[in-house]
Protein backbone atom coordinates (compact mmCIF):
# COMPACT_ATOMS: atom_id res chain seq x y z
CA UNK A 1 0.00 0.00 0.00
CA UNK A 2 3.03 2.46 0.85
CA UNK A 3 4.59 1.71 -2.54
CA UNK A 4 1.58 2.07 -4.82
CA UNK A 5 0.89 5.87 -2.45
CA UNK A 6 4.49 6.54 -3.44
CA UNK A 7 4.27 5.02 -7.21
CA UNK A 8 0.84 7.71 -7.60
CA UNK A 9 2.26 10.32 -5.88
CA UNK A 10 5.55 9.98 -8.05
CA UNK A 11 3.53 10.03 -11.31
CA UNK A 12 1.71 13.05 -10.32
CA UNK A 13 5.36 14.96 -9.22
CA UNK A 14 6.51 13.97 -12.49
CA UNK A 15 3.26 15.88 -14.61
CA UNK A 16 3.56 18.87 -13.12
CA UNK A 17 7.29 18.62 -12.87
CA UNK A 18 7.93 18.41 -9.35
CA UNK A 19 10.89 16.41 -8.30
CA UNK A 20 10.13 14.69 -5.24
CA UNK A 21 7.55 11.65 -4.01
CA UNK A 22 5.05 13.08 -1.30
CA UNK A 23 2.10 10.26 0.22
CA UNK A 24 -1.27 11.56 -0.64
CA UNK A 25 -3.70 11.76 2.61
CA UNK A 26 -7.58 11.39 2.31
CA UNK A 27 -9.72 14.92 1.93
CA UNK A 28 -12.04 14.34 4.42
CA UNK A 29 -11.55 16.52 7.43
CA UNK A 30 -12.42 14.98 11.11
CA UNK A 31 -12.65 16.60 13.89
CA UNK A 32 -11.74 15.51 17.59
CA UNK A 33 -15.17 14.95 19.12
CA UNK A 34 -15.59 12.32 15.62
CA UNK A 35 -12.18 10.47 16.96
CA UNK A 36 -13.72 10.18 20.41
CA UNK A 37 -16.76 8.33 19.01
CA UNK A 38 -14.16 6.39 16.81
CA UNK A 39 -12.49 5.33 19.63
CA UNK A 40 -15.77 4.79 21.82
CA UNK A 41 -16.04 1.93 19.18
CA UNK A 42 -13.22 0.53 18.64
CA UNK A 43 -10.90 1.55 21.20
CA UNK A 44 -9.52 -1.67 22.46
CA UNK A 45 -8.68 -0.79 25.75
CA UNK A 46 -12.18 0.11 26.07
CA UNK A 47 -13.35 -2.77 24.82
CA UNK A 48 -11.61 -4.51 27.45
CA UNK A 49 -13.16 -2.15 30.35
CA UNK A 50 -16.63 -3.31 28.83
CA UNK A 51 -16.37 -6.84 29.03
CA UNK A 52 -14.94 -6.34 32.80
CA UNK A 53 -18.16 -4.55 32.71
CA UNK A 54 -20.47 -7.27 31.74
CA UNK A 55 -18.57 -10.08 34.36
CA UNK A 56 -19.71 -7.73 37.01
CA UNK A 57 -22.96 -7.86 36.12
CA UNK A 58 -22.75 -11.57 36.34
CA UNK A 59 -21.83 -10.87 39.55
CA UNK A 60 -24.53 -9.01 40.81
CA UNK A 61 -26.91 -11.54 39.20
CA UNK A 62 -24.88 -14.10 41.24
CA UNK A 63 -24.95 -12.24 44.28
CA UNK A 64 -28.70 -12.15 44.28
CA UNK A 65 -29.43 -15.64 43.66
CA UNK A 66 -28.26 -16.30 47.03
CA UNK A 67 -31.61 -14.73 48.16
CA UNK A 68 -33.34 -17.78 46.42
CA UNK A 69 -34.10 -21.20 47.97
CA UNK A 70 -31.94 -24.19 47.62
CA UNK A 71 -34.14 -27.06 46.26
CA UNK A 72 -32.43 -30.68 46.48
CA UNK A 73 -33.89 -34.02 44.16
CA UNK A 74 -32.61 -37.12 44.96
CA UNK A 75 -32.87 -40.49 43.08
CA UNK A 76 -32.09 -44.06 44.71
CA UNK A 77 -32.94 -47.71 44.52
CA UNK A 78 -33.86 -49.87 47.65
CA UNK A 79 -33.70 -53.99 47.16
CA UNK A 80 -35.23 -56.15 50.12
CA UNK A 81 -34.83 -59.84 50.14
CA UNK A 82 -35.90 -63.35 52.41
CA UNK A 83 -35.76 -66.66 51.79
CA UNK A 84 -38.35 -67.02 49.89
CA UNK A 85 -38.23 -64.60 47.40
CA UNK A 86 -35.45 -64.07 44.92
CA UNK A 87 -35.13 -60.42 44.90
CA UNK A 88 -37.42 -57.23 43.95
CA UNK A 89 -36.76 -53.82 43.22
CA UNK A 90 -38.52 -50.32 43.78
CA UNK A 91 -37.57 -46.65 43.95
CA UNK A 92 -37.97 -44.16 46.42
CA UNK A 93 -37.84 -40.18 45.33
CA UNK A 94 -37.55 -37.31 47.78
CA UNK A 95 -37.34 -33.05 47.58
CA UNK A 96 -35.95 -30.85 50.31
CA UNK A 97 -35.93 -27.02 49.96
CA UNK A 98 -33.66 -24.99 52.44
CA UNK A 99 -34.95 -21.26 52.66
CA UNK A 100 -32.37 -18.73 54.50
CA UNK A 101 -34.86 -16.55 56.42
CA UNK A 102 -31.55 -14.70 58.35
CA UNK A 103 -27.69 -15.06 57.63
CA UNK A 104 -26.38 -12.18 59.67
CA UNK A 105 -26.76 -9.59 56.45
CA UNK A 106 -24.39 -11.71 54.83
CA UNK A 107 -26.03 -11.78 52.01
CA UNK A 108 -27.43 -8.18 51.52
CA UNK A 109 -24.21 -7.16 52.28
CA UNK A 110 -22.99 -8.83 49.41
CA UNK A 111 -25.41 -8.43 47.10
CA UNK A 112 -24.47 -4.61 47.95
CA UNK A 113 -21.08 -5.18 47.23
CA UNK A 114 -21.38 -7.08 43.85
CA UNK A 115 -23.57 -3.75 43.06
CA UNK A 116 -20.64 -1.51 43.99
CA UNK A 117 -18.45 -3.42 42.42
CA UNK A 118 -20.52 -3.12 38.85
CA UNK A 119 -20.51 0.71 39.76
CA UNK A 120 -16.77 0.81 40.05
CA UNK A 121 -16.31 -1.42 36.99
CA UNK A 122 -18.51 1.68 35.14
CA UNK A 123 -16.25 4.26 36.31
CA UNK A 124 -13.26 2.25 34.79
CA UNK A 125 -15.20 2.04 31.43
CA UNK A 126 -15.69 5.68 32.03
CA UNK A 127 -12.26 6.61 32.92
CA UNK A 128 -10.37 4.72 29.97
CA UNK A 129 -12.81 6.60 27.72
CA UNK A 130 -11.49 9.89 29.12
CA UNK A 131 -7.61 8.67 29.27
CA UNK A 132 -7.94 7.47 25.55
CA UNK A 133 -9.58 11.20 24.94
CA UNK A 134 -7.15 13.06 25.95
CA UNK A 135 -4.45 10.45 24.30
CA UNK A 136 -5.89 11.18 21.43
CA UNK A 137 -6.44 15.14 21.86
CA UNK A 138 -2.70 15.53 22.08
CA UNK A 139 -1.93 13.47 19.29
CA UNK A 140 -4.62 16.09 17.20
CA UNK A 141 -2.94 19.32 18.75
CA UNK A 142 0.66 17.84 17.85
CA UNK A 143 -0.75 16.79 14.24
CA UNK A 144 -2.77 20.64 14.12
CA UNK A 145 0.64 22.07 15.36
CA UNK A 146 2.35 20.43 12.47
CA UNK A 147 0.45 21.30 9.50
CA UNK A 148 0.70 24.62 10.79
CA UNK A 149 4.48 24.80 10.95
CA UNK A 150 4.44 22.94 7.43
CA UNK A 151 2.38 25.94 6.32
CA UNK A 152 4.74 28.56 8.03
CA UNK A 153 8.08 26.77 6.78
CA UNK A 154 5.96 26.45 2.79
CA UNK A 155 5.63 30.19 3.23
CA UNK A 156 9.09 31.08 4.09
CA UNK A 157 10.66 28.46 1.40
CA UNK A 158 8.34 30.42 -1.02
CA UNK A 159 9.69 33.92 -0.13
CA UNK A 160 13.10 32.74 0.52
CA UNK A 161 12.98 31.88 -3.26
CA UNK A 162 11.83 35.37 -4.27
CA UNK A 163 14.61 36.59 -2.65
CA UNK A 164 17.34 34.31 -4.13
CA UNK A 165 15.71 35.39 -7.46
CA UNK A 166 16.06 38.76 -6.72
CA UNK A 167 20.00 38.23 -5.96
CA UNK A 168 20.25 36.22 -9.03
CA UNK A 169 19.21 38.98 -10.98
CA UNK A 170 20.76 41.56 -8.99
CA UNK A 171 24.03 39.47 -9.34
CA UNK A 172 24.27 39.98 -13.54
CA UNK A 173 23.95 44.02 -12.86
CA UNK A 174 27.30 43.17 -10.40
CA UNK A 175 25.49 44.55 -7.30
CA UNK A 176 25.25 40.95 -5.43
CA UNK A 177 28.21 38.43 -4.57
CA UNK A 178 27.86 35.02 -5.25
CA UNK A 179 28.61 34.48 -1.32
CA UNK A 180 25.18 36.68 -0.83
CA UNK A 181 23.20 34.30 -2.97
CA UNK A 182 25.03 31.01 -1.34
CA UNK A 183 23.55 31.86 2.26
CA UNK A 184 20.12 32.05 1.30
CA UNK A 185 20.53 28.96 -0.82
CA UNK A 186 21.38 27.55 2.70
CA UNK A 187 18.88 28.79 4.99
CA UNK A 188 16.43 27.47 1.95
CA UNK A 189 18.27 24.13 2.36
CA UNK A 190 17.33 23.98 6.24
CA UNK A 191 13.68 25.04 5.09
CA UNK A 192 13.90 21.53 3.37
CA UNK A 193 15.11 19.34 5.91
CA UNK A 194 12.53 21.23 8.80
CA UNK A 195 9.77 20.28 6.14
CA UNK A 196 10.83 16.46 5.64
CA UNK A 197 11.12 16.13 9.49
CA UNK A 198 7.85 17.74 9.71
CA UNK A 199 6.39 15.34 7.31
CA UNK A 200 8.26 12.19 8.83
CA UNK A 201 6.47 13.37 12.16
CA UNK A 202 3.00 13.79 11.08
CA UNK A 203 3.69 10.06 9.62
CA UNK A 204 4.11 9.07 13.29
CA UNK A 205 1.15 10.63 14.69
CA UNK A 206 -0.80 9.66 12.00
CA UNK A 207 -0.11 6.03 12.62
CA UNK A 208 -0.35 6.18 16.96
CA UNK A 209 -4.37 7.98 15.53
CA UNK A 210 -4.90 5.30 13.64
CA UNK A 211 -3.76 2.53 15.91
CA UNK A 212 -5.84 4.12 18.70
CA UNK A 213 -9.29 4.30 17.00
CA UNK A 214 -8.67 1.41 14.48
CA UNK A 215 -8.69 2.90 11.36
CA UNK A 216 -8.70 1.03 7.66
CA UNK A 217 -5.81 0.35 6.57
CA UNK A 218 -5.04 3.04 3.51
CA UNK A 219 -8.10 5.41 5.24
CA UNK A 220 -6.32 8.92 6.71
CA UNK A 221 -8.18 11.92 7.29
CA UNK A 222 -7.34 16.13 8.25
CA UNK A 223 -6.97 18.00 10.73
CA UNK A 224 -10.38 19.88 11.59
CA UNK A 225 -8.97 22.99 11.77
CA UNK A 226 -12.56 25.10 11.77
CA UNK A 227 -13.53 23.03 14.81
CA UNK A 228 -10.03 24.13 16.85
CA UNK A 229 -11.16 27.63 15.69
CA UNK A 230 -14.56 27.26 18.03
CA UNK A 231 -12.95 25.48 20.99
CA UNK A 232 -10.52 28.73 20.74
CA UNK A 233 -13.36 30.91 20.89
CA UNK A 234 -15.09 29.13 23.47
CA UNK A 235 -11.52 30.07 25.77
CA UNK A 236 -12.82 34.07 25.35
CA UNK A 237 -15.90 32.92 27.84
CA UNK A 238 -13.98 30.91 29.53
CA UNK A 239 -15.85 30.30 33.76
CA UNK A 240 -14.07 30.91 36.95
CA UNK A 241 -11.94 28.52 38.89
CA UNK A 242 -14.25 28.05 41.59
CA UNK A 243 -17.01 26.97 39.07
CA UNK A 244 -13.97 24.21 37.60
CA UNK A 245 -13.07 22.99 40.70
CA UNK A 246 -16.68 22.36 41.28
CA UNK A 247 -17.11 20.58 37.65
CA UNK A 248 -14.08 18.31 39.16
CA UNK A 249 -15.78 17.54 42.93
CA UNK A 250 -18.94 16.33 41.00
CA UNK A 251 -17.23 14.47 37.86
CA UNK A 252 -13.50 13.71 38.40
CA UNK A 253 -13.50 9.77 38.49
CA UNK A 254 -10.56 9.20 40.83
CA UNK A 255 -12.26 11.16 43.85
CA UNK A 256 -15.77 8.77 43.12
CA UNK A 257 -13.95 5.48 42.25
CA UNK A 258 -12.56 6.36 46.64
CA UNK A 259 -15.94 6.98 47.79
CA UNK A 260 -17.50 3.93 46.23
CA UNK A 261 -13.85 2.13 47.86
CA UNK A 262 -14.52 3.26 50.97
CA UNK A 263 -18.34 2.34 50.52
CA UNK A 264 -16.64 -1.45 50.28
CA UNK A 265 -15.02 -1.46 52.74
CA UNK A 266 -18.35 -0.72 55.16
CA UNK A 267 -19.96 -3.45 53.51
CA UNK A 268 -16.76 -5.66 54.79
CA UNK A 269 -16.90 -4.55 57.98
CA UNK A 270 -20.99 -5.41 57.83
CA UNK A 271 -20.16 -8.93 56.50
CA UNK A 272 -17.27 -9.43 59.33
CA UNK A 273 -19.76 -8.52 61.68
CA UNK A 274 -22.71 -10.52 60.29
CA UNK A 275 -20.38 -13.55 61.06
CA UNK A 276 -20.80 -12.88 64.81
CA UNK A 277 -24.55 -13.38 64.32
CA UNK A 278 -27.24 -16.20 64.36
CA UNK A 279 -28.25 -17.60 60.95
CA UNK A 280 -31.85 -18.62 60.50
CA UNK A 281 -33.60 -21.01 58.11
CA UNK A 282 -36.65 -23.15 57.29
CA UNK A 283 -36.35 -26.01 55.72
CA UNK A 284 -39.14 -28.43 54.14
CA UNK A 285 -38.82 -31.68 52.85
CA UNK A 286 -41.06 -34.55 51.60
CA UNK A 287 -39.83 -37.91 50.93
CA UNK A 288 -41.68 -41.13 49.60
CA UNK A 289 -39.93 -44.44 50.05
CA UNK A 290 -40.93 -48.20 49.35
CA UNK A 291 -41.20 -51.01 51.03
CA UNK A 292 -41.82 -49.70 54.24
CA UNK A 293 -38.93 -51.81 56.14
CA UNK A 294 -39.63 -50.60 59.97
CA UNK A 295 -41.59 -53.05 60.94
CA UNK A 296 -40.58 -56.02 62.16
CA UNK A 297 -41.61 -58.00 58.51
CA UNK A 298 -41.32 -55.78 55.81
CA UNK A 299 -44.65 -54.58 53.99
CA UNK A 300 -44.66 -54.33 50.53
CA UNK A 301 -46.28 -50.90 50.27
CA UNK A 302 -45.19 -47.13 49.49
CA UNK A 303 -44.86 -44.28 52.38
CA UNK A 304 -44.78 -40.57 52.07
CA UNK A 305 -43.04 -38.57 54.65
CA UNK A 306 -42.67 -35.04 54.67
CA UNK A 307 -41.98 -32.36 57.55
CA UNK A 308 -41.70 -28.21 58.42
CA UNK A 309 -39.19 -27.16 60.51
CA UNK A 310 -37.30 -23.90 61.55
CA UNK A 311 -33.54 -23.65 62.61
CA UNK A 312 -31.06 -21.30 64.04
CA UNK A 313 -27.50 -21.80 63.95
CA UNK A 314 -24.79 -20.18 66.09
CA UNK A 315 -21.10 -20.49 65.79
CA UNK A 316 -19.96 -19.64 69.82
CA UNK A 317 -16.42 -19.13 68.45
CA UNK A 318 -17.05 -16.60 66.35
CA UNK A 319 -16.93 -14.35 70.13
CA UNK A 320 -13.35 -14.46 70.03
CA UNK A 321 -12.21 -15.44 66.76
CA UNK A 322 -13.90 -12.46 64.24
CA UNK A 323 -12.48 -9.45 66.42
CA UNK A 324 -9.33 -8.87 65.01
CA UNK A 325 -11.33 -9.09 61.10
CA UNK A 326 -14.05 -7.03 62.00
CA UNK A 327 -11.37 -4.30 63.74
CA UNK A 328 -9.06 -4.90 60.69
CA UNK A 329 -12.16 -4.09 58.49
CA UNK A 330 -13.00 -0.76 60.38
CA UNK A 331 -9.43 0.52 60.22
CA UNK A 332 -9.45 -0.27 56.07
CA UNK A 333 -12.56 1.61 56.49
CA UNK A 334 -10.84 4.48 58.01
CA UNK A 335 -8.18 4.34 55.16
CA UNK A 336 -10.19 4.43 52.97
CA UNK A 337 -12.18 7.34 54.06
CA UNK A 338 -8.82 9.10 53.80
CA UNK A 339 -8.04 8.43 50.27
CA UNK A 340 -11.56 10.43 49.61
CA UNK A 341 -9.97 13.47 51.28
CA UNK A 342 -6.18 12.68 49.60
CA UNK A 343 -7.97 12.10 46.32
CA UNK A 344 -10.18 15.54 46.53
CA UNK A 345 -7.07 17.16 48.06
CA UNK A 346 -4.59 16.13 44.94
CA UNK A 347 -7.75 16.50 41.75
CA UNK A 348 -7.99 20.29 43.55
CA UNK A 349 -4.31 20.99 43.44
CA UNK A 350 -4.32 19.71 39.71
CA UNK A 351 -7.47 22.31 38.55
CA UNK A 352 -5.72 25.41 39.99
CA UNK A 353 -2.25 24.45 38.07
CA UNK A 354 -4.03 23.65 35.00
CA UNK A 355 -6.44 26.93 35.60
CA UNK A 356 -3.23 28.79 35.93
CA UNK A 357 -1.39 27.60 33.28
CA UNK A 358 -4.41 28.24 30.81
CA UNK A 359 -4.45 31.62 31.59
CA UNK A 360 -0.39 31.74 31.95
CA UNK A 361 -0.69 30.39 27.45
CA UNK A 362 -3.57 32.54 26.80
CA UNK A 363 -1.47 35.60 27.98
CA UNK A 364 1.57 34.34 25.82
CA UNK A 365 -1.14 33.83 22.29
CA UNK A 366 -1.28 37.49 22.72
CA UNK A 367 1.90 38.32 23.43
CA UNK A 368 2.92 36.33 20.18
CA UNK A 369 0.69 37.98 18.26
CA UNK A 370 1.82 41.28 18.67
CA UNK A 371 5.95 39.67 17.96
CA UNK A 372 4.22 38.50 14.92
CA UNK A 373 3.37 41.32 13.89
CA UNK A 374 6.75 43.09 14.85
CA UNK A 375 8.47 40.35 12.86
CA UNK A 376 6.59 41.20 9.87
CA UNK A 377 7.20 45.03 10.21
CA UNK A 378 10.84 44.90 11.00
CA UNK A 379 11.55 41.94 7.66
CA UNK A 380 9.26 45.05 5.46
CA UNK A 381 11.85 47.66 6.50
CA UNK A 382 14.76 45.82 6.41
CA UNK A 383 13.97 44.40 2.78
CA UNK A 384 13.48 47.91 1.56
CA UNK A 385 16.64 49.18 2.74
CA UNK A 386 18.45 46.26 1.63
CA UNK A 387 16.66 46.61 -1.91
CA UNK A 388 18.00 49.94 -2.02
CA UNK A 389 21.47 49.19 -0.58
CA UNK A 390 20.96 50.82 2.69
CA UNK A 391 21.24 47.33 4.81
CA UNK A 392 23.41 43.91 4.88
CA UNK A 393 22.91 40.60 3.80
CA UNK A 394 23.55 39.75 7.59
CA UNK A 395 20.48 42.14 8.31
CA UNK A 396 18.27 40.40 6.33
CA UNK A 397 18.77 36.85 7.24
CA UNK A 398 18.37 38.12 11.24
CA UNK A 399 14.91 39.88 9.96
CA UNK A 400 13.75 36.78 8.10
CA UNK A 401 15.19 34.13 11.10
CA UNK A 402 13.63 36.52 13.39
CA UNK A 403 10.18 36.34 10.85
CA UNK A 404 10.27 32.74 11.38
CA UNK A 405 10.64 32.28 14.95
CA UNK A 406 7.95 34.51 15.55
CA UNK A 407 5.68 32.35 13.40
CA UNK A 408 6.53 29.45 14.59
CA UNK A 409 6.17 30.52 18.64
CA UNK A 410 2.45 31.74 17.64
CA UNK A 411 1.86 28.45 15.74
CA UNK A 412 3.35 26.77 18.97
CA UNK A 413 1.74 29.28 21.61
CA UNK A 414 -1.92 28.51 20.13
CA UNK A 415 -2.02 24.79 20.42
CA UNK A 416 -0.23 25.15 23.88
CA UNK A 417 -3.38 27.14 25.24
CA UNK A 418 -5.54 24.66 23.69
CA UNK A 419 -3.92 21.83 25.56
CA UNK A 420 -4.04 23.14 28.41
CA UNK A 421 -7.70 24.06 28.00
CA UNK A 422 -8.39 20.33 27.01
CA UNK A 423 -6.08 19.06 29.96
CA UNK A 424 -8.53 21.04 31.86
CA UNK A 425 -11.60 19.73 31.09
CA UNK A 426 -9.64 16.11 31.16
CA UNK A 427 -8.68 16.71 35.11
CA UNK A 428 -12.80 17.35 35.51
CA UNK A 429 -13.58 14.26 32.85
CA UNK A 430 -15.59 16.64 30.88
CA UNK A 431 -13.79 15.78 27.76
Amino acid sequence: MRKHKCFCALAVTMIVGAGSCVPTYAQHKMSLQSLFDLADRQNQRIKVSEAALKAADEGVASAKSAMLPSVEFSLQGSYTGNAFLMSRGFSTSGTTEYIVLYAGGAIRSGIEMAKLGRRLAELDVEKNRQEIRFLLTGYYLDLSKLQNQLQVIAKNMELTKKVIAQMKARREQGTVLKNDITRYELQLQSLLLTKTQLDDAQKIIRHQISTAIHLPEGEDFEVDTQSLEEEEMALKTLTSEELWQQTAAENNIDIRQASLASEITEQKVRNMRAASRPSVAVVAENNLFGPYTSDLIPKDANVNVWFVGIGVKYNLSSLWKNKHAIRKAKHENTQARERVQLAQEGIENGVQACYTNLLTSSVEVSTQEKQVELANQNYAVVKNRYDNDLALLTDMLDASNMKLSADMALVNARINMLYNYFKLKYITHTL
